[in-house]
């Protein structure tokens, strides 16, 4: 911030956070104008994404961005970044239904898209995946389904959306958030794929906070978005929470281990399952290696992945 200061250190007036401002104050008559005297976390976190994302593109010389629409919270915060921050018309929504989406997946997408204003595609991956399966038969055999035809479903979309980014020169926005990266629930070359991972510092928590307040603020998102369980859909039933925590619970115990820099006797004082801080702890230590291969992140926390947070690839 830019502020006036009293001759007592206290701060007189302050211009707005993360955009250019013009402030006006006379020292003498303590009188002017007061742009960004009372903050809310919220509006500032929103701001600073807004700004990040801007710069970073402009800079790196992209002046529209793709990315995958799932009908879900995490890209439906980006998709309304990414219009703040460079123009509805400069963004592209591209859905990916598979065969284990919701059919009211597509329906969100399609109308948050609309309601945003921004460019929207719709490429079902079913046929892809089942080559993919074919080929791979084989050699697969009679083993049975599971992470790796999930991954494949992850890996034809971030194919598929490199093709958009490359053909027209978008820059592809990745939609993972910090709660999901920590604990490496995200797919290597797929849902990762991209130049920048806009909500990378987001803990899941903030990230419905900051979409209730896009929804109340603008309508932007979808009421459904807001209050469907969140899912992958790369399963049959998938929901997050058959692999995870709660994330109230999660993103308390993240806080604590990657911010705060608490070992997990101490994380367990603050009233958290010993045994469940000792499994967060483990899929952060051990998933260090898929971090080092994301986009890089816009930091807006304390400690971010990244350069924020120095941690060997492979440890003991």
């Amino acid at each position: 911030h830019s502020m006036a200061l009293t001759a007592g250190g206290e701060r007189a007036a302050c211009a707005s956070d993360f955009q250019e401002d013009l402030l006006v104050y006379d020292t003498g008559k303590q009188m002017g104008d007061q742009h960004g005297m009372e903050l809310d976390a919220s509006e500032e976190l929103l701001a600073a994404l807004v700004l990040g994302l801007r710069d970073y593109a402009r800079k790196c010389r992209f002046e529209r961005v793709v990315l995958g629409l799932s009908g879900g919270v995490d890209s439906a915060l980006v998709a309304c970044l990414a219009a703040m921050a460079l123009g509805p018309q400069h963004v592209l929504g591209v859905a990916l239904p598979g065969p284990y989406n919701a059919p009211e997946s597509l329906t969100d997408a399609r109308e948050l898209a609309s309601r945003l204003g921004i460019q929207f595609q719709v490429i079902p991956i079913g046929d892809l995946f089942q080559a993919a399966r074919q080929c791979l038969g084989p050699m697969f055999g009679d083993l049975p389904m599971d992470v790796t035809e999930e991954n494949l479903q992850a890996r034809i979309r971030g194919l598929l959306l490199m093709a958009f980014s490359n053909k027209f020169n978008r820059l592809l926005l990745s939609t993972g958030n910090k709660s999901e990266m920590a604990v490496g629930y995200c797919t290597l070359y797929g849902d990762m794929n991209g130049g920048l991972a806009v909500i990378g510092d987001v803990a899941k928590t903030a990230v419905f906070a900051l979409a209730r307040l896009l929804a109340r603020k603008h309508g932007w998102i979808p009421e459904r978005i807001l209050t469907r369980a969140p899912s992958a859909e790369l399963r049959p039933d998938q929901k997050d929470e058959d692999s995870l925590p709660p994330y109230p619970i999660l993103d308390g115990i993240l806080t604590a281990y990657v911010e705060q820099r608490l070992p997990g006797e101490e994380i367990a004082k603050l009233g958290y399952d010993q045994q469940l801080v000792n499994w967060v702890i483990r899929k952060v230590d051990g998933n260090e290696y898929k971090r080092w291969q994301a986009p890089p992140v816009l930091r807006v926390s304390a400690k971010a992945f990244g350069t924020g947070r120095r941690y060997p690839i492979a440890h003991a």
